[in-house]
């Protein structure tokens, strides 16, 4: 075999007959914790989600999940910060002044302008549009996470199946369907789809999210998946399994911090598009642990 330098330290390529291997030096694995992340099994189907009662005689959905054991590596603990243009996610200190997220006005009127300007200084885009928000509340007694149908009675429950909210249909099909300015709209260039995500109840330690590093993720790993409601369908990706993945997470996220990462961008190369991610059970919680509540919004900035 054949060895030659790619021009950096980064990497090298070598070649066997028609073989063509790729080389990079080992990375070093960060301070973490092994805990389960739920891989949609390999089907032969279409996969579909119910997110509501199905008709009678069909089933809530048509795949399962394999609960792997992955290594999920501390991000505090990185060498530099993760960017959204790069790995997908961002960790901010961005305070809120917002008491009460069971207040859904106090959400809208403040929350709303709060999140749209950080959703501009974290990407660097012109203009960022807030069009959906979800609070989450885990169950109380709760023995492992569920796949997000459930809850406390009023809100859902944490997502536990490895998912982006957005595939490339339906990330055009948001931009198509906002109610966007004129002007705005022409101008877009490029337009990105963010998710910002942060704890409303005090320290997580039960159950945070993980993300996956998004240059760790190929275009055969995701499986477009239909969600089905009352009165509409939508789309989303699955994850299939690889040990390609590189995953992490911020232990300990307060009130005070807002992650956010990348669902959608409409730059096809050169920049992180898809995030993967799933709440998780942390190892060995608590009996007393506070149940974890959290509240994460969708936005979508434009450029130009």
């Amino acid at each position: 075999m054949q060895v030659r330098a790619l021009g950096s330290s980064q990497g090298v390529q070598g070649w066997a007959g028609d073989t063509v291997y790729a080389f990079s030096p080992a990375r070093p694995r960060l301070p973490g914790v092994e805990a389960g992340l739920s891989y949609l099994a390999p089907t032969a189907e279409r996969p579909y989600n119910y997110m509501c009662e199905p008709p009678a005689g069909i089933a809530q959905q048509n795949c399962e999940y394999r609960l792997r054991p992955v290594w999920i590596g501390d991000a505090r603990a990185m060498a530099s910060p993760p960017s959204i243009q790069d790995e997908g996610f961002e960790l901010w200190d961005a305070p809120t002044s917002v008491d009460d997220f069971d207040d859904e006005d106090a959400i809208r009127t403040r929350y709303y302008g709060e999140a749209a300007e950080l959703a501009k200084c974290v990407t660097g885009a012109d203009h960022a549009f807030i069009f959906d928000h979800q609070v989450r509340q885990r169950e109380a007694g709760r023995p492992a996470l569920t796949l997000g149908r459930h809850g406390d009675g009023r809100r859902p429950g944490a997502a536990g199946r490895i998912h982006c909210d957005y595939s490339e249909a339906s990330g055009q099909k948001r931009f198509e369907n906002l109610s966007l300015e004129t002007t705005v709209r022409s101008k877009a260039h490029r337009f990105a789809i963010v998710n910002i995500w942060r704890s409303i109840g005090g320290k997580i330690v039960d159950t945070p999210l993980a993300v996956c590093d998004a240059r760790s993720i190929s275009v055969r790993d995701l499986v477009v998946a239909d969600l089905r409601y009352p009165n509409r369908s939508g789309e989303m990706y699955l994850v299939q399994e690889s040990p390609l993945h590189r995953w992490a997470y911020f232990p300990a996220m307060d009130r005070d911090e807002a992650l956010v990462f990348k669902q959608y961008d409409s730059q096809v190369s050169g920049i992180a598009r898809f995030t993967p991610h799933s709440a998780f059970d942390l190892p060995d919680i608590p009996p007393a642990a506070p149940l974890r509540r959290s509240i994460e919004i969708r936005c979508l900035v434009t450029y130009g």
